[in-house]
């Protein structure tokens, strides 16, 4: 596959946070190549659910009759049942927002937005192709080497590298970037059941003391389930086998042992995540940008992730647009054109990840007195309407969109031929 040894923006991961932004330059007549390590989209996420606020900015920025084609899941609601007792819930509709989130498989998001971008001209989304190590020449970044499938490598010089390829970054690493990563105490295991027709819409977590279950309706007839463990604790799980892994899941919330026994069957049906919050101090370098994940790590809990990684791509898009304009006909982004943009979003993904600490904290209880303390503290806070206003600041954060982005432009023939594997 050949893809061009040059570009204006090289965005290096090509999830919902790469993608789009791919999407949103290639608009404004910039040209991008996004690189993405998989040779497909067709893999299991986790993180597939869309905040009100993101489904509000992707229907503006005109994807709503795409996502609408492909259906998707509403979720009504969020509660929460501690020992058997319901303590906590917060209806979605009860926001000003008027919309309500949404799950989507990230496979079909990712697809729309290349798609979207399929005629754009100077627009590349390249499969099979990882980045091994960054350009450097006198203290800037000035492009990637990029390894294809068949193993070669191409240098391709950038004005800008996007490093949007998650908390294990490359780009981050080969940046020399550094990241205060925090193990939080547990682990997760996920798995997927068949979601009864009388189950409702309503995303719950199920706690039995320092056990819980998130149970996600996902998209289109599904349950998505994620299980904690004790850190380092999988290897312990699987000496004891998995009929007892399975009776264990039973016993924290009985509805699912008949879907268990059906349909969850050895190791293979099950997913493990590794949990931790990673702070980068530095975002961006001169001719470098970290988003999404790759600048701040989030853990699992309300699924906060991929919303963050939309939040990142559309404040930032008119800042590279901007950036590029000012730096002139191949001029690098200075890293100080990010300034104001990196303390915004640090702002808020701190606000995200100090409210879901609190979260793992609350959920590591065991001892009986503190079980019963956290469970008359959440039933005294799901009396309280602050709660609409604690839940909003975290899960229903604007999106500030340029007004550039808001105008789709109608598909035009591509400036120059398209490789066959790149879109």
């Amino acid at each position: 596959m050949t893809i061009p040894t040059e570009t204006d923006v090289l965005i290096v991961g090509g999830g919902p946070a790469g993608a789009l932004l791919g999407v949103l330059l290639a608009r404004r007549g910039i040209n991008v190549l996004v690189a993405e390590k998989q040779t497909h989209l067709d893999r299991d996420f986790r993180g597939e659910t869309l905040a009100a606020p993101s489904v509000v900015t992707l229907r503006k920025l005109g994807f709503g009759p795409a996502i609408s084609e492909h259906g998707y899941l509403e979720t009504s609601a969020v509660s929460m049942r501690m020992e058997g007792h319901e303590v906590f819930s917060v209806d979605y509709g009860r926001f000003s927002i008027g919309t309500l989130p949404i799950d989507i498989p990230q496979p079909a998001l990712i697809g729309i937005f290349i798609d979207a971008a399929r005629d754009l001209p100077g627009f590349t989304y390249a499969y099979s192709t990882s980045c091994t190590g960054l350009v450097e020449e006198d203290g800037v970044i000035r492009g990637a080497v990029l390894k294809q499938k068949d193993g070669s490598r191409v240098e391709v010089r950038a004005r800008l590298v996007v490093g949007a390829d998650g908390r294990f970054s490359k780009v981050r690493k080969e940046a020399g970037l550094d990241a205060r990563v925090q193990a939080m105490e547990r682990d997760f295991l996920s798995f997927k059941l068949p979601r009864p027709a009388d189950w409702g819409d309503s995303a719950q977590l199920v706690v039995d003391r320092d056990k819980h279950l998130v149970v996600l309706p996902t998209f289109p007839d599904f349950l998505r389930i994620g299980h904690n463990l004790p850190k380092r604790g999988l290897g312990e799980l699987r000496k004891a086998g998995f009929d007892a892994f399975r009776d264990g899941i039973a016993a924290i919330d009985p509805r699912l042992k008949p879907l268990l026994d059906d349909h969850l069957h050895s190791w293979d049906d099950t997913g493990f995540l590794e949990i931790f919050t990673a702070e980068v101090d530095q975002w961006a370098r001169d001719g470098l940008i970290l988003i999404g994940d790759a600048s701040h790590t989030c853990t699992p809990i309300l699924g906060q992730g991929v919303n963050l990684a939309i939040q990142d791509t559309v404040c930032v898009a008119p800042v590279i647009a901007r950036a590029l304009e000012k730096s002139g006909p191949g001029g690098s982004v200075a890293a100080g054109e990010f300034t104001e943009f990196v303390e915004t979003r640090r702002k808020h993904k701190k606000r995200v990840t100090r409210f879901q600490r609190m979260q793992e904290v609350a959920l590591a209880q065991r001892s009986p007195a503190k079980v019963l303390l956290r469970r008359l503290r959440f039933r005294a806070l799901d009396r309280l309407p602050v709660k609409y206003a604690v839940f909003g600041k975290v899960i229903n954060a604007p999106h500030p969109i340029d007004p550039v982005d808001l105008h789709v432009p109608q598909p035009k023939s591509p400036a120059r031929p398209q490789p066959q594997e790149a879109l």
